[in-house]
């Protein structure tokens, strides 16, 4: 497995923090690590989630950041991929971006592809994040908020990964912040009792200026 796609449950959940960490993770266990945006949104320059990754993983800009093709989409409205894009003007090519992945692919031991918003947010009219991750065969680590409605949105995610036959590789419990500890704790209850396969990784909640060594290792057993 050397490619690793980092979903969530919804956007704003915590996916860019896990994305760095996961990466962070890796160098730690001394393989080459490289991290791409799928798309970015509401952006305009260089991809502020890239730049996140590298702050996490501690090792400055990498080239293919300044040269689009760690994030071959940077669009200015916040919003999902297809309406960003069609207000541009443009119309995202899933060819490109899995041309892209397939070249930083070659370039690393491990890439870890991070998504626009949740499992299901449309790249074009035509074609979902899910479409496209099915179609490039990549495992999925899921990123989750702990926080009321969020045991709801990760079942249903699982759900539909699993009607696609895509392999859950784990899952990441975003501590940053908890709402409720009866809340928190139910959700791992559940996952654990439910999904027993599924690894489940809690992210505490940190100051990105001393990020934790976090330890993912059962992701990619």
């Amino acid at each position: 497995m050397s490619v690793l796609f980092v979903t969530g449950t919804d956007t704003g959940v915590g996916k860019t923090l896990a994305t760095g960490l996961l990466a962070r993770f890796l160098l730690s266990r001394g393989e080459r690590v490289l991290t791409m945006k799928l798309v970015q949104t509401g952006c305009d320059g260089v991809p502020e989630d890239l730049e996140l990754h590298r702050r996490l993983m501690g090792t400055g800009p990498a080239p293919e950041d300044a040269s689009g093709l760690a994030c071959p989409y940077v669009l200015k409205f916040p919003a999902s991929p297809h309406l960003a894009a069609r207000l541009e003007g443009i119309e995202i090519a899933p060819a490109r971006l899995a041309a892209a992945a397939r070249r930083l692919e070659a370039r690393c031991d491990r890439l870890l592809v991070e998504g626009a918003g949740g499992l299901c947010v449309p790249l074009t009219d035509e074609v979902t994040t899910l479409d496209f991750v099915a179609g490039q065969g990549w495992p999925v680590a899921v990123v989750a908020p702990a926080r009321l409605g969020s045991l709801n949105h990760i079942l249903l995610t699982l759900a539909r990964l699993a009607e696609r036959a895509v392999a859950v590789r784990g899952l990441v419990y975003n501590l940053h912040p908890a709402e409720r500890p009866e809340i928190a704790g139910e959700t791992r209850r559940y996952l654990r009792a439910h999904f027993p396969a599924v690894p489940l990784v809690d992210l505490p909640a940190f100051s990105v200026e001393s990020p934790p060594a976090v330890d993912f290792g059962a992701f990619f057993e």
